[in-house]
Formats: C-alpha cells, sequence, structure tokens
C-alpha cells in the first residue's frame, strides 16, 4: 500500500494518517489482539495508540495489557513505530493513583516504559484535564522526561481548544517544548471540533488526532435500524437498549448516506466513514478502534481512497449540526423543531 506519510503535528516525526489504537474494547485474546498490531504494521500504519489504562475487557486488573501486548508485538520492529501512551486517567482507588501530578506521571511513565518492553515513549499524552493551576507542574515534569530521553514530544486529548492554548502559554513561559498534538473526538456524528479546535489547530499548526472516526461504531455497518443489536457488541451489551434513539432523524440520515456511497463506489462504510475523517486538512491522524484482524484490514483501505467532491459535500450536509454522540445524549441527533 502507497501512504503518504504526514508530520505529526508541528512535530518532524512522519506517521501514517490513520494510527491503530488500543483500547481493545471488543477483543479479549492477547493472542489476536497481537495479530491485530501486526497486521495494521503491515499495511503500512506506524503510528500505534496506546494508554496505561487500556487493558483487556475493561477490568482493573487488566490495566496495561494493551501495553504488555504491544510491547511483545513490537519485537525487532520497535524503531519502525511511533508509540503513544497516555496518563492521567485512574489506575488505582489511592490518592496518587490518577491525574498529572510529577509524582503520578513519574511514576507511571516508568510502568508504561516496563509494560511496552522500550526506554523511550515518542508521545506521552495527558488523557485529561487536570486542575490547571497544576499546568506548571505537569508541563515541567513532561519537559524533565523529554531531558532524561524517556519521552520524545508531549500530547494532550480531551482539551477544549482554550485549554491547549493555555497549555501553549504555560509551556512557553517556562521554556519546555510545546505540545504537538491533541486528541478529541471526530466523526460524521459528532462534529464539535470544528468550532474551535480546528480554528485552533490551523492557527497554531497543532496536529489533531481524531478518535472514535465512526461514531462509536454507528457508522461501521454493524448495525441495522430495526434489528436489536448483538449481545457481543457495544451497543447490545455496555450500551444496551440505547440505539433506537440513534436511529433516528438526523443521524439516521447520516448512516444512510455512508451506506450509500460505500454502495456506490465499491467500498465499505468503515472506509467511507473513515475518508471523510482524514480528508480533513485540520485532521493530522484519524484512530482506528479495531477490535479484529477483519476490522483493521477493512478500515485499512481508506488509506487509498479519495472521496469524490459530490460525496464530502453531501456528506457535510447531512451531518451538519451532528454534535457529541459519545455523552450517551441522542438529543444532538434529532431535527430541531
Amino acid at each position: 500500500m502507497d501512504i503518504e506519510y504526514v508530520n505529526f503535528g508541528t512535530a518532524g516525526v512522519r506517521v501514517s494518517p490513520m494510527a491503530l489504537g488500543l483500547g481493545f474494547r471488543g477483543q479479549f485474546d492477547r493472542a489476536e489482539a497481537e495479530k491485530v498490531i501486526l497486521t495494521a504494521l503491515d499495511s503500512g500504519i506506524n503510528l500505534i495508540d496506546c494508554a496505561n489504562v487500556y487493558g483487556f475487557m475493561d477490568d482493573r486488573r487488566n490495566i496495561g495489557s494493551s501495553e504488555q501486548v504491544l510491547g511483545k508485538a513490537l519485537k525487532g520492529r520497535r524503531d519502525d513505530v511511533v508509540i503513544t501512551s497516555k496518563v492521567f486517567s485512574p489506575i488505582g482507588d489511592g490518592p496518587n493513583d490518577q491525574g498529572a501530578s510529577r509524582y503520578h506521571i513519574m511514576r507511571e511513565v516508568e510502568r508504561s516504559l516496563t509494560r511496552l518492553d522500550t526506554d523511550h515513549i515518542d508521545v506521552y499524552i495527558f488523557h485529561g484535564v487536570d486542575d490547571m493551576s497544576l499546568f506548571e507542574e505537569q508541563f515541567r515534569t513532561m519537559e524533565t522526561l523529554i531531558q532524561h530521553g524517556k519521552i520524545r514530544y508531549v500530547g494532550v486529548s480531551n482539551f477544549q481548544a482554550w485549554q491547549v492554548m493555555q497549555a501553549l502559554r504555560v509551556q512557553n513561559q517556562i521554556n519546555a517544548q510545546p505540545l504537538i498534538a491533541v486528541q478529541n473526538p471526530y466523526s460524521l456524528m459528532n462534529r464539535t471540533p470544528e468550532d474551535e479546535l480546528f480554528p485552533m489547530a490551523r492557527e497554531t499548526g497543532v496536529g489533531v488526532m481524531a478518535y472514535s472516526p465512526l461514531g462509536v461504531g454507528l457508522l461501521s455497518g454493524t448495525y441495522q435500524p430495526d434489528e436489536v443489536p448483538d449481545d457481543s457488541t457495544l451497543w447490545g451489551s455496555r450500551r444496551k437498549g440505547q440505539i433506537a434513539a440513534y436511529m433516528r432523524g438526523r443521524a439516521a440520515r447520516v448512516i444512510a448516506t455512508v451506506e450509500e456511497f460505500a454502495n456506490d463506489l465499491g467500498v465499505t462504510m468503515p472506509q467511507v466513514a473513515m475518508a471523510w475523517v482524514m480528508s480533513h486538512r485540520e485532521v493530522t491522524v484519524a484512530i482506528s478502534g479495531a477490535d479484529t484482524v477483519d476490522q483493521i484490514t477493512d478500515v485499512a483501505g481508506a488509506l487509498e481512497l479519495n472521496l469524490p467532491a459530490e460525496a464530502i459535500t453531501k456528506l457535510d450536509t447531512v451531518s451538519s449540526r451532528m454534535r457529541a454522540v459519545l455523552d450517551g445524549n441522542p438529543s444532538d441527533t434529532e431535527d430541531e423543531e
């Protein structure tokens, strides 16, 4: 596959415009998970997105297992892959088992390095916003890790545009390397980043890492309006009973339009949804949450798909007011009165 690699936000390191995310919410077999990673690498994807809390079955006893699997999969290939990992989310019940304090960051980076079986993390990302009065402490800590060679770059996730700007201001004040990317949800089902995050990205050069590009799986082709989701799927288990609220109004038309263009172009719904996300110049990387070899093989096809202008325009129009599907509130998917 002939992939055009891009600069990772403001950094010089070059990455594929699609990454594999290791949340593995629907994969519970470590051997299969390793095959997914290797399939992604073989397809030309050179960016793997992880976190210290990612693990199989969303069980705290398995926290960090995704990093362990990644470390094993990269034996002999580490220098060809850009790894991101994250810190901030709860990893236990102790008073210092979450957040962005120097104490927590310094402890967790060592644990992640051990699990990944590597001497450095390429991009270390704050998984959420801590007390902003502590920005100087947390970004000084990241700069220390850069100076010690334990990480190469800094990123943030789930930050609003003004918070990214505040972080950049603090980093400038303390003469720290500025963050290179922000990782937030973006899809045809959630166009919130276009309001403020995208203008900020155009102004600063900070790269946008778009997660949940398939709209929490609603654009995967797995779900149909008149069918009850299988218990093995997200919307048939943890979101059981909720999908009907999303399969109506504007959301239903978005899903139908994606399916329409997939059929017309002879491709799959995930490929159309992913290609639409990657068509935006503000998006540096779209993150696939593929759980199986078939899923990553399928969605990787979007790397070779250039959507016709007509398709992009129609998808833009039908999804124009879609917001915040991740919050579990279907009200934003309905038509206005």
